[in-house]
């Protein structure tokens, strides 16, 4: 390998950008490194980042990088590390990212699509027709709960009222369908595109095996998002979200995807049922993590602007988690 760049992307590894050197020349690779110094459990455990990678790799209709080599270290105090293809593209979230060159309007609206007929290719697996079936499943509550806990660690004044949100959720929590392989963070900007065409769906650091219906919601949340880390954006970043599809159309493009790849109508209704109850319980984790991020940077001496306004708007999160519970009475 030669030379290595910090990349953006994921919070609980390094990641970098390098060359890998063979006889007939180089090409451009990512490596996913553990964090030094510490045991590479939960989602610190790149190698199994690279594994869920791996039974994936040859799924059409679903790009992912390709693994190239792993290194299992001598953790902690060598932390295991795999590298993977640099694919080509750009990754956008619509209505969150700012950029000198957002995609136009009828792109960012085709994206959203296209992230949803994928969501469709990798839902139409089971965990066991991908050789991931020995992977725990995770009940619907379990995220839920988890973001509960911590919520109730930020002060009284972060988030207020979030504990009636939470309320309503943990009252009309649905009973789970068939798992399937989550990517935890299903969105635009955890995805590479070339103008339209979807390069590669990266970002893999929380997959778990679990209700499809979360994966969806959170894909569905961010064409009609909440939160917000930039109260200035271009005009040409506002005009990017403009034209995104809404919920409803996102979910029939969804429906119509499984269909054509075989599934039931019981199997289409069942992973698009009570999505409200999903949707708030994405809003709920959005609110969650901002306020948990906001209680540490606060305390800082120069906090970072763009937390500083997403924690200000966290009031509006809560409220669109209540207002997709509303649709269910």
């Amino acid at each position: 390998m030669r030379g290595l760049r910090a990349l953006e992307g994921g919070v609980s590894s390094l990641t970098y950008a390098s060359e890998l050197a063979d006889g007939d020349g180089s090409q451009p690779i990512v490596l996913k490194v553990a964090p030094p110094d510490l045991e590479p459990v939960r989602n610190r455990d790149v190698l199994r980042q690279a594994r869920v990678l791996h039974q994936l790799a040859d799924l059409p209709g679903f790009p992912v990088p390709a693994v190239l080599f792993e290194d299992a270290g001598d953790p902690p105090g060598v932390p295991p590390l795999f590298a993977m293809q640099l694919r080509p593209g750009d990754s956008y979230e619509p209505l969150l990212d700012v950029s000198p060159t957002p995609p136009t309007p009828e792109v960012a609206a085709e994206r959203m699509r296209v992230a949803a007929r994928a969501l469709a290719r990798l839902q139409h697996e089971t965990p066991e027709s991908v050789g991931l079936g020995d992977e725990p499943v995770s009940p619907v509550t379990e995220e839920l709960e988890r973001w509960q806990r911590l919520f109730a660690t930020v002060d009284a004044d972060i988030g207020v009222g979030h504990e009636k949100l939470y309320g309503r959720l943990s009252q009309g929590a649905p009973e789970g369908i068939a798992p399937r392989v989550l990517h935890g963070d299903y969105r635009l900007a955890n995805m590479l595109f070339t103008d339209t065409t979807l390069e590669a769906v990266i970002d893999w650091e929380i997959w778990s095996a679990g209700d499809p219906r979360s994966d969806l919601a959170w894909l569905l949340m961010h064409a009609e998002a909440a939160h917000v880390f930039h109260e200035d954006r271009s005009e040409a970043d506002l005009a990017s979200g403009s034209l995104l599809p809404s919920q409803a159309e996102l979910v029939e493009v969804y429906a119509a995807a499984r269909r054509e790849l075989g599934a039931s109508e019981g199997e289409v209704s069942a992973a698009t049922s009570e999505l409200e109850w999903f949707l708030g319980v994405c809003y709920y984790k959005t609110a969650s993590t901002i306020a948990v991020i906001w209680k540490r940077e606060r305390k800082r001496e120069s906090p970072a602007l763009k937390l500083e306004i997403a924690a200000r708007h966290l009031g509006e999160v809560l409220d669109a988690g209540h207002a997709v519970l509303d649709r269910l009475t």
